[in-house]
């Protein structure tokens, strides 16, 4: 069997699936860090904290969308460098932001 001839069989969905999975994880953790910045006591640094998570959030959503129309396609093309590092960078950066609301 040839490349060209290579049936995908589900994995497009399930890594579609995973895609959404992920986006709704961040869109949690974006929810929480906005919730903790408005809670009564809350200061300048948790304010700020939750603004860039939902910055991060806003990235994120923007890649995860794009790679879950590509993978509509009968051969999905791969994910490009740049989209892999900056979703990885939004989730290192939620975790980083994450921490920083707590102390």
């Amino acid at each position: 069997m040839t490349a060209s001839a290579r049936d995908p069989g589900l994995q497009p969905e399930r890594t579609r699936l995973a895609w959404r999975r992920t986006t709704l994880s961040c869109t949690v953790v974006a929810l929480l860090a906005v919730r903790q910045a408005l809670h009564a006591g809350a200061g300048p640094a948790a304010i700020l904290a939750a603004a860039f998570s939902a910055l991060a959030w806003l990235v994120f959503l923007g890649v995860a969308h794009r790679r879950v129309l590509a993978m509509g396609a009968g051969r999905p093309r791969p994910l490009p460098a740049s989209a892999a590092l900056a979703a990885a960078a939004c989730v290192v950066a939620l975790a980083v932001f994450a921490a920083g609301m707590v102390f």
